[in-house]
């Protein structure tokens, strides 16, 4: 899976990104600093009905927004920022690991330190800007990263 795409195509990438991976639980996002992470994040939650105001959680680590489902079903998405965090036990104090497990979209930038605490399904995903500002989304293979 990838897609080359402008800021200005960004809501239809995250439409066909759910077309394409459906209701996964956990996905990561890994890209340099300025890469639009958190913006990505941003239009993948507006595509799935998310009214709330998205915002980095750099500071906070777990922002949970809420949906409803086709069904009408209230669903939640969880953003993590972990770049704040030291250690595998820094993650585990703010509570990803009980985040991560539940029944729940979760997105995680700077996934690295909690590598080991992923569940075996995760979907990791890269993000990269390109010389002519567009970006790219592709999934990558655990030892990719």
């Amino acid at each position: 899976m990838q897609w080359t795409f402008t800021l200005e195509q960004l809501p239809e990438v995250a439409g066909a990104f759910w077309d394409y991976f459906g209701d996964k639980q956990v996905f990561t996002l890994n890209g340099p600093m300025g890469a639009g992470k958190t913006t990505m994040i941003k239009a993948l939650c507006a595509a799935k009905g998310v009214a709330d105001a998205t915002a980095s959680p750099t500071f906070s680590i777990i922002n949970e927004y809420g949906y409803l489902d086709a069904q009408g079903k209230p669903q939640r998405i969880y953003h993590l920022d972990l770049y704040r965090l030291k250690d595998e036990n820094d993650a585990i104090s703010a509570g990803v690991e009980d985040t991560i497990y539940q029944d729940a979209i979760s997105f995680l930038e700077w996934p690295d330190i909690v590598a080991p605490l992923l569940p075996p399904d995760t979907i990791h995903l890269q993000l990269e800007v390109l010389p002519d500002q567009k970006r790219v989304l592709r999934e990558i293979s655990a030892s990719d990263k």
